[in-house]
């Protein structure tokens, strides 16, 4: 049984999930899809971005075929520089995770969260459990609102 501070999370507000274990850990949409027997549609890439200038971060998720536009990201945080993508060392450090075993729940209160609104059209959805050897499937309804996230258009066309 895989347990974290996101099961726990999970566990504490009485949210329903499923734990989808992995024989190996796992690194593309792709091969997390294969191992948890789910649509890649479903997988919810959760990816931290850092402004290129400074020590602020943001979290933004997509549906797992989708390519994030960080440009969308941006525009709403007035203020904020040019984004980039964080690198391993910067993910672990500030999120907790390792890569490839990010999601969008327990983060810092000063992270903001962004979902791409294809996101909010599923009932379902997949994230990491904060362990590479599983994921979690939960309501997407649940998952927006314990990360609070803003919901808008933020992939690339």
């Amino acid at each position: 049984m895989i347990k974290t501070q996101i099961t726990d999370l999970l566990a504490g507000e009485k949210v329903p999930y499923r734990i989808l274990p992995h024989s190996e850990p796992v690194f593309t949409v792709a091969a997390a899809a294969s191992q948890r027997g789910v649509e890649a549609r479903e997988m919810v890439k959760s990816i931290l971005l850092r402004e290129k200038s400074g020590t602020r971060y943001v979290m933004a998720c997509v549906a797992g075929p989708d390519r994030l536009d960080p440009k969308a990201v941006r525009i709403h945080l007035a203020g904020w520089k040019r984004l980039t993508f964080a690198s391993a060392e910067e993910i672990t450090t500030v999120t907790g995770y390792v890569k490839g075993a990010v999601a969008p729940l327990c983060l810092a209160a000063d992270i903001p969260v962004f979902f791409d609104v294809a996101l909010a059209a599923l009932s379902k959805v997949n994230i990491s459990s904060g362990d590479p050897m599983a994921g979690l499937e939960l309501a997407a309804d649940d998952l927006t609102r314990l990360s609070k996230a803003t919901l808008s258009p933020i992939t690339e066309a």
